[in-house]
């Protein structure tokens, strides 16, 4: 887990919006820590409470909360300056590989004052999508889903302050939040809630319980409840067992039904169909073909002599104008005679009389043209026959062809459902074979209706049993109240005897596992933030009460009161660490005023060994007089700061901003 960004709108006293770059790297390069400088009271604390209150809603562990409920911390986290229509908003954007894929969360909870809840909605952002979109899904689950990435009962070893740390430093036995860590781990949080509720239990069953009358009834009832109930669990076995039968037969019917149809079986079953199919598509065919010989007995083979036909037509068109030229030539040759002896009788100019003789000659060659030559018309067609060979090439022939078309379209068509056809008849499984894929086939569907069958008929004799059984536990229940709650009481209180019996060697066991991994990490830990390497061999951790105990290189016990006050504190950040450590779980890590009562060789220690080494991640958030100068340029020359702010209080306004840079430039 990274955190990316961390929005603050109106919150605690933080007005109006801030938005702070959380993003471990600068220039590009990897730098894990984030710095935070401001004075106290000046809103550090509460980033730190944003952090957890985005990640964990109600279930958060925010230092300013104490016993109020949820809702009246939602509202005294209100900035005082907020309009009354505006909202207060944390949001944390983070990255999370899940499934070998980076994926980006945005968590955005809302409320306005004097609401009731927050409104939480979680969106996604990935290489897949452009945009953040929001998982409503994931919004409803959410207190799940984070438990799976930083359960809320280690979240102290990731996210704690000074103070915390000062408090484990100073005592013999851990204190809470860091038992509950390690119980967590080691898995002893639901055993123990478990043991502390039997016990809960256990104590109410026994003052529930008074006097001793005879149960003798009672027991007899009870004793026949028992049988149903047994009777039930046995018949819901053979239940079980006969929806698993049919299953079985369900899939060998469907690998039967497979194979008569993989092998022929249905088209064999099929064949007198296919069979009439078969012959309406050869009737059919037929129909067609005569079809097709009728088309060919009219005026369709003349499509085959087109151009002749056509040439025949133009010379039966031309032989009919040279014919009606010639008529008109004999016409208009004794109308130009009439008409040259007329114009001879009148007398005209002979330049006049030569212009009407030629235009007379130029007509008379025109007609001659169109005439031609002098041969015989060996057609002879009248105009009948011209507009019917005209009729046939124009209409009939084209109308029969498309016809043709047609019919030859629709025969291809059925010949190749009449090839399919036969191809399909040809699979067909022989008789023989069919027989037996039907036989193989018909066992497998009874087997499915015997198995279905002998399901209802348990499954009704199961309603039947727990009819009986209703009935008696009425009985049970108008028989004696005070009876059952006795019986009962002893049952329970007998059964929650074993159940912590059993819980407590669970608890041993596991502890004694996992202890000595903690141990060794721990160790390792403390030996490295200390400047004294000889002074420490071993850290032991007792498996009751968690507490610490050091051994030098001879084995011997070093008392804590040896100590000084800053190895004290190494020794708690060498616990919380060894137990993030230990968690296996790659998170980042949040500290509110880390340094303490530090001498400057155990600071430096911190500053050069824990702060750049705690996680890929860490949000330090500091006084100028925990990080000073020379531990801020110590940060800055090891090129562990991706980013510092400074958080500037206006004690007037009583309100915080965010800005870039740190106590010294």
């Amino acid at each position: 887990m990274q955190f990316l960004e961390l929005v603050l709108k109106n919150f605690g006293p933080y007005a109006g919006t801030q938005t702070i770059n959380l993003r471990p790297e600068k220039d590009g390069n990897p730098c894990p820590i984030v710095l935070f400088g401001g004075m106290n009271g000046g809103g550090k604390t509460t980033l730190l409470d944003a952090i957890r209150l985005a990640l964990y809603g109600g279930r958060a562990q925010c230092s300013t909360r104490g016993n109020l409920s949820y809702s009246d911390f939602l509202n005294q986290s209100v900035n005082r300056h907020t309009p009354p229509l505006d909202d207060t908003r944390v949001e944390l954007i983070f990255e999370q590989v899940q499934d070998d894929k980076l994926s980006t969360f945005k968590i955005v909870r809302y409320w306005k004052k004097n609401d009731i809840k927050d409104t939480l909605s979680i969106l996604m952002y990935s290489d897949f999508v452009t945009d953040w979109w929001a998982d409503k899904a994931l919004s409803n689950t959410w207190d799940e889903y984070i438990e799976t990435m930083l359960p809320v009962g280690i979240s102290n070893l990731f996210l704690f302050d000074g103070e915390q740390v000062k408090e484990l430093a100073e005592v013999e036995t851990p204190p809470e939040f860091v038992v509950g860590a390690i119980k967590s781990l080691l898995g002893l949080e639901l055993a123990e809630r478990l043991a502390v509720d039997l016990e809960i239990l256990a104590s109410r069953k026994r003052k529930e319980m008074s006097g001793k009358k005879d149960l003798a009834a009672l027991e007899k009832i009870e004793e026949k409840f028992s049988k149903i109930t047994h009777k039930i669990a046995e018949v819901k076995e053979d239940a079980t067992n006969l929806k698993n039968k049919l299953e079985q037969a369900q899939k060998n019917q469907q690998q039967a039904s497979d194979k008569f149809i993989s092998e022929g079986g249905k088209i064999a079953a099929d064949r007198s169909q296919l069979d009439r199919q078969l012959n309406d598509y050869r009737a059919t065919a037929e129909k067609s073909r005569e079809a097709m010989i009728e088309l060919a007995s009219n005026t369709l083979p003349l499509a085959l002599i087109s151009p002749l036909l056509s040439q025949a037509k133009t010379q039966a068109e031309t032989e009919s104008s040279q014919q009606r030229a010639k008529i008109a030539q004999n016409i208009i040759k004794e109308k130009s005679d009439r008409l040259l002896n007329y114009i001879a009788e009148i007398s005209l100019n002979p330049e006049q009389l030569d212009k009407i003789e030629d235009f007379i000659r130029q007509e008379n060659r025109e007609l001659e043209q169109l005439i031609g030559s002098d041969t015989t018309p060996w057609l002879a067609a009248d105009n009948d026959h011209i507009q019917q060979l005209e009729n046939i090439l124009n209409y009939q022939i084209p109308f029969q062809q498309t016809t043709a078309v047609e019919i030859i379209d629709k025969i291809q068509n059925i010949e190749a459902e009449i090839d399919f056809t036969d191809r399909q008849l040809a699979t067909a499984a022989s008789p023989e074979a069919y027989k037996e894929l039907e036989i193989e086939l018909k066992n497998s569907q009874e087997a499915v209706a015997n198995a279905a069958a002998d399901l209802v008929s348990v499954n009704r004799y199961i309603e039947e049993l727990e009819k009986e059984l209703a009935q008696v536990k009425k009985e049970l229940e108008n028989y004696s109240s005070e009876f059952i709650t006795i019986r009962n009481s002893q049952h329970i209180i007998a059964s929650i005897a074993k159940a912590q019996a059993t819980l407590k060697q669970f608890k041993e066991k596991l502890t004694l596992k996992k202890l000595n991994k903690l141990e060794v990490e721990i160790t390792d830990c403390f030996r490295y933030l200390l400047h004294k390497t000889d002074l420490v061999h071993r850290v032991a951790i007792d498996t009751q009460t968690f507490s610490l105990s050091i051994y030098d290189t001879e084995g011997k016990q070093v008392p804590k009161h040896r100590l000084s006050a800053g190895e004290k504190q190494l020794l708690a950040i060498a616990f919380l660490w060894g137990l993030a450590r230990v968690s296996g779980r790659q998170l980042p890590v949040a500290i509110d005023t880390p340094l303490g009562r530090l001498d400057s060789s155990h600071r430096n220690n911190l500053v050069e060994r824990y702060f750049p080494s705690a996680s890929h991640q860490v949000i330090l958030l500091s006084t100028d007089t925990e990080i000073g100068k020379t531990e801020y340029d110590k940060l800055q020359e090891l090129e562990a700061i991706a980013h510092s702010y400074i958080l500037q209080y206006d004690s007037a306004k009583r309100q915080t901003t965010v800005e870039n840079g740190y106590f010294w430039p």
